[in-house]
């Protein structure tokens, strides 16, 4: 995997991330991305699978804010996903803090229309080594609506492994519902390389 960090002109502080993938590119945020953004996101199926910070109808205000707060974020840890140079998706991850400082919950959404094109398990295998070794990290998880079928096998496809269910632990769309809890563990060889923060 080939992480390339630019140093812009604008933002001479702030590295420019581009992860180059065969079906896909995972790159910071641009200004330019909030009408490729706003198609892709205002969608209830998408909408359906993320939790509620995520909102439903998502339209040029919700974007911009989003781009915004993407531009501010230090360090950088939630990209867009590239295809055909037009942001169709999201993929990122929340580092923990305190002891569990080690970890980080990924996440991840794409346009409709990209679904079922392998991409989502191209950039979950690529984000995840990233995370863990840009961060030192141990553990990598995901809580994903246990009716989210689609994604819990983009899960097990990258070598998460299900840790279990928690039971009634969210509401979504009115409706209480179970999550899955999934993890990979870094190996200890590749979290060692740099120090936990």
């Amino acid at each position: 995997m080939i992480v390339r960090e630019y140093r812009t002109h604008v933002h001479a502080q702030a590295p420019v991330v581009k992860i180059p993938l065969k079906s896909c590119v995972i790159r910071t945020w641009r200004a330019s991305d909030l009408d490729s953004l706003v198609e892709n996101a205002n969608s209830e199926q998408v909408w359906m699978n993320l939790r509620d910070q995520f909102p439903h109808p998502y339209g040029r205000r919700e974007g911009r804010t989003f781009l915004r707060h993407m531009r501010e974020r230090r360090p950088e840890t939630v990209f867009a996903l590239d295809v055909g140079g037009k942001a169709i998706g999201a993929i990122g991850f929340v580092l923990q803090t305190d002891v569990d400082r080690v970890s980080a919950e990924v996440g991840y959404w794409m346009g409709e229309r990209y679904w079922g094109r392998g991409i989502a398990s191209e950039a979950l295998g690529a984000i995840t080594r990233h995370a863990i070794e840009k961060h030192g990290l141990t553990r990598v998880f995901a809580v994903p609506f246990a009716y989210n079928k689609a994604s819990c096998r983009v899960l097990e496809k990258n070598g998460y492994v299900l840790e279990g269910c928690l039971r009634r632990s969210a509401i979504k769309n009115g409706q209480i519902v179970d999550q899955f809890q999934y993890a990979f563990i870094a190996a200890p060889s590749v979290s060692a390389r740099r120090p936990p923060r």
